[in-house]
């Protein structure tokens, strides 16, 4: 079993910046990916972003250029680093981790962009 643990959210204004971070615990090794998701109130959660042991990223379109993940192997900890933020990524934002097939999720982080 994988443990993750989101902090970091809260409210800001648009145009603020926010970092989360996930902690991962338990069973750490074997995971190859690790990444973000997001869920909207009223939609389906959304990927954001990934990033593999080696360091290759990946980003959903609405956020390149705005957000950055960075990961932490030696820490087991997984960063997103969010820029430019807008009311529309109001969101719960989802830590997730990938291992021998299988994905495990933390619980999540609330982040409020005010207009």
């Amino acid at each position: 079993q994988v443990q993750l643990v989101e902090s970091g959210g809260g409210l800001v204004q648009a145009g603020g910046s926010l970092r989360l971070s996930c902690a991962a615990s338990g069973s750490i090794s074997r995971i190859n990916a690790m990444g973000w998701y997001r869920q909207a109130p009223g939609k389906q959660r959304e990927f954001i972003a990934t990033i593999t042991t080696g360091g290759s990223t990946n980003y959903a379109d609405s956020v390149k250029g705005r957000f950055t993940i960075s990961r932490d192997n030696a820490e087991n900890m997984v960063y997103l680093q969010m820029n430019s933020l807008k009311p529309e990524d109001t969101a719960v934002y989802y830590c997730n981790a990938k291992r021998v097939g299988l994905y495990y999720w933390g619980k999540g982080t609330l982040v409020t962009v005010s207009s």
